[in-house]
């Protein structure tokens, strides 16, 4: 239903100070079917009293006693929701009138032409309707991107918490009772006197090495300790273990061997690299693999490019391409950024954090982490 054909009155209010003038303007609305529900008023204070109510619309008289319709205007805008506007006027110049339009007036009439009173006081009401239901929108949709990035850190938190109580938990159950399991053998392979004995626990000695292997492989991988030696270290760490696993030669560039950074930083940093390897190995075909961490202006950047065969176009957009989203989300939370380049040469992917942005609010993840058990290498083995 249009405005027009509406049965709710239409509150304006009329700054105008001719009666005649005014019983003109009700009768052209009244005319266009429009119900007109209207208070006149001609004078400043009038006006700002009136103002404190809420109307549809104003419509003013340009000249009037001792002001202008421009400083209507000026109260109007000044309001905390901004009103259409329209000034009429028995007089009024070009240039006036166009000031007035590019000031925030919804349009301007003179009071010989009238006709056009109804169409115009319509077009500005639900033209301003629109706008407000598309501010509405803005501010809902940017709400909703606010709830979500919450909920992505706190979904990022509760998983790096998980994996931390995992890790502990491999540590003090599985990784103790191997050790234990471990020592009891050994005993068992110094004492035995029968060969085939000795034999059998050896080849229990060592499957239960590989058990520990693997659970201290697991343990890392949830829990990264090596984070404790730094974010540099960890990073050398992670791509010399990449190297030896993969085959891919992986280099490791630093502005600086020692970073003081915030909590929960270098974590965030160490997934996005882990991540990123991650993907290489399955997906690049790459031969090589450079990794260059720098501190710049206060932005801890860090990159990880290949020259593998690069991302085939549309694969990020891809309903289930959860990876690089869970980066972007991930960097959030520290208020970084994540970008992506592909080419037929390679991936480059570069996590960007204001370092001066994030301040220490409490533990963090790196800080809650550390609160935790720590699961310190078990028996001497590496």
């Amino acid at each position: 239903m249009s405005i027009s054909s509406a049965d709710r009155p239409l509150r304006i209010l009329h700054v105008e100070d001719s009666e005649p003038d005014h019983e003109l303007i009700l009768a052209e609305l009244r005319r266009a079917h429009i119900i007109p529900d209207v208070l006149r008023v001609d004078t400043l204070p009038g006006v700002e009293q009136a103002l404190r109510q809420d109307w549809d619309a104003v419509i003013s008289d340009f000249n009037l006693p001792g002001f202008s319709g421009l400083v209507v205007l000026d109260m109007v805008k000044a309001l905390a929701q901004p009103i259409p506007f329209i000034l009429v006027s028995g007089q009024i110049g070009e240039d006036t009138a166009v000031a007035a339009m590019r000031t925030g007036a919804s349009d301007y009439l003179l009071k010989n032409n009238l006709a056009r009173l109804a169409p115009a006081l319509v077009h500005a009401i639900e033209a301003h309707q629109s706008e407000r239901a598309r501010q509405d929108a803005n501010r809902a949709l940017l709400k909703s991107k606010q709830q979500l990035h919450e909920l992505a850190g706190h979904l990022q938190t509760s998983i790096e918490m998980e994996r931390a109580a995992i890790a502990r938990e491999i540590h003090d159950d599985v990784g103790g009772s191997l050790t234990a399991l471990k020592f009891d053998l050994a005993w068992i392979a110094r004492h035995a006197q029968d060969e085939d004995v000795r034999q059998r626990t050896q080849s229990a000695l060592e499957t239960v090495s590989s058990a520990i292997e693997a659970s201290q492989r697991i343990m890392h991988n949830l829990r990264p300790a090596i984070l404790e030696q730094g974010l540099v270290a960890a990073l050398q760490w992670m791509a010399a273990r990449f190297e030896r696993r993969t085959g891919i030669a992986t280099t490791v560039r630093t502005s600086h061997e020692q970073m003081q950074l915030p909590a929960g930083v270098p974590l965030v940093a160490y997934r996005t690299a882990q991540e990123a390897l991650t993907n290489v190995s399955k997906h690049a075909h790459a031969t090589r693999v450079e990794i260059e961490l720098s501190i710049d202006s206060g932005v801890l950047t860090l990159e990880l490019s290949d020259n593998g065969q690069g991302i085939p176009p549309g694969a990020l957009a891809k309903a289930r391409s959860f990876g690089i989203r869970g980066l972007h989300e991930r960097a959030a939370t520290v208020g970084g950024w994540v970008d992506l380049s592909s080419s037929n040469k390679g991936v480059s992917l570069i996590l960007s954090v204001p370092l001066e942005a994030n301040t220490d609010d409490g533990l963090g993840l790196e800080g809650l982490f550390t609160a935790m058990h720590d699961p310190s290498i078990w028996s001497g083995e590496s």
